[in-house]
């Protein structure tokens, strides 16, 4: 018998060092080669490793959650015959997809080892662990039966189907302790430090959006597809790229390493997305390039690709300006937290009809704040304001959105 320490190898993009995020295995079983031993996290990324050699788990690197240093023991096995001493490479599939984070290497489908292992995503085991799931009795329809989101999904209802007619327990006073890993640690450490860094500046102002509703269902009634139907984000897209000509210093990214801004002249819009495993902000590429239906079909493809976890990794960076919503929960204001390196965001508020005086008549309206904010130390409070009030003339008066 021999030794075999498999290090944690290099993940890329400058990675060095990484997140346990989920082990696949435990000390003293006996793993094949091939087999999925463990999801390591970067700040982009989940890749799952597998084991460079068939053995007995001696002893692993620590628990979900803790940080492993590039080239620092990962796991010990104990194996027959002389093992040489190396580092394994990651097993990086062609396919990105998977239900954990922003982007997630799917790695080759794992060895067989002594028990039959259940085949999905981190994402998913640990959403089982928590609602007490017993994995193998979820059907998978995924390739060799791998449970996909959707299939969990279905189960997790069948199961509050079933479950909906028992009479209800005792409040329990039970707590579970969660560790902040993965996505969510990422999200915390990044509002943290945006509100830690930069000097907030909000903003708040009131927008008739009556004769743009009105115009939306009228191009919506055209639409013979469901799924096309414009939604106010695509608007709101095309007036804010057309005020950044005006105010091209809200269209700026801070290099804090290099104490240098970067203004640019394409508009890279990305769209505040809530998905099961927290805030994403997929980008739509060349806003400004792009005609209403087309931002509007673009604004749905890379939101649904962060809930589904499909999106490509170019598609969850390098946006220069973000717009936010709650949709039907946008509430009367909010103050949005800047998405660094960016120095302004425009958060959308939901719209409720009011009654407001027209022409000194009252009349009912349907009205819809914008809560934005701006990095004061690159972005004066009269700029920000101007701007503002020139998305609010446009969506007012809508067809002057679509004068160049």
């Amino acid at each position: 018998m021999s030794e075999y320490v498999f290090k944690l190898p290099d993940l890329g993009e400058g990675t060095v060092e990484s997140e346990i995020g989920e082990w696949n295995i435990k000390i003293g079983d006996t793993v094949a080669e091939e087999a999925i031993v463990a999801t390591m996290m970067t700040d982009k990324a989940a890749i799952e490793l597998s084991s460079p050699v068939t053995g007995r788990v001696v002893s692993l690197a620590g628990e979900p959650g803790d940080l492993v240093a590039v080239g620092a023991p990962l796991v010990v096995f104990e194996t027959d015959g002389a093992a040489q001493q190396q580092e394994a490479e990651p097993t990086i599939p062609l396919e990105e997809a998977n239900d954990s984070t922003p982007i997630i290497a799917d790695a080759r489908e794992p060895a067989v080892t002594q028990n039959k292992k259940v085949i999905t995503s981190p994402a998913i085991r640990r959403r089982a662990k928590e609602a007490a799931i017993d994995l193998s009795t979820v059907p998978g329809s995924g390739p060799g039966g791998r449970i996909l989101g959707s299939d969990f999904e279905k189960f997790l209802k069948s199961r509050i189907s079933a479950k909906s007619s028992v009479p209800i327990a005792p409040a329990s006073k039970k707590t579970t302790e969660i560790k902040v890993i993965g996505l969510r640690r990422v999200i915390a450490e990044r509002m943290a430090e945006a509100n830690r860094e930069i000097p907030h500046f909000s903003y708040v102002e009131e927008i008739d959006v009556t004769e743009l509703e009105s115009l939306r269902k009228h191009l919506n009634s055209a639409k013979t597809d469901q799924s096309e139907r414009l939604t106010l984000l695509p608007f709101l897209g095309l007036a804010l790229v057309r005020a950044l000509k005006e105010f091209p210093q809200c269209n700026t990214t801070y290099e804090k390493d290099r104490n240098v801004l970067l203004r640019h002249e394409a508009v890279h819009l990305g769209v505040a997305t809530q998905t099961p495993d927290g805030l994403k902000v997929p980008v739509v590429r060349h806003a400004e390039q792009l005609t209403l239906d087309a931002l509007g079909a673009e604004i749905r493809r890379v939101s649904e690709a962060a809930r589904n976890n499909t999106a490509k990794k170019d598609e969850l960076g390098g946006s220069t300006i973000t717009i936010t919503s709650l949709g039907k929960l946008g509430g009367i204001a909010s103050t949005p937290v800047i998405n660094m390196p960016e120095v302004g965001i425009i958060g959308v508020n939901k719209a409720v009809e009011r009654p407001m005086i027209v022409n000194g008549q009252v009349a009912v309206r349907l009205m819809m704040n914008l809560s934005s904010s701006f990095d004061h130390r690159f972005v004066d409070g009269y700029d920000a304001a101007a701007m503002i009030q020139q998305i609010k003339n446009m969506l007012e008066h809508p067809a002057t959105i679509f004068i160049a």
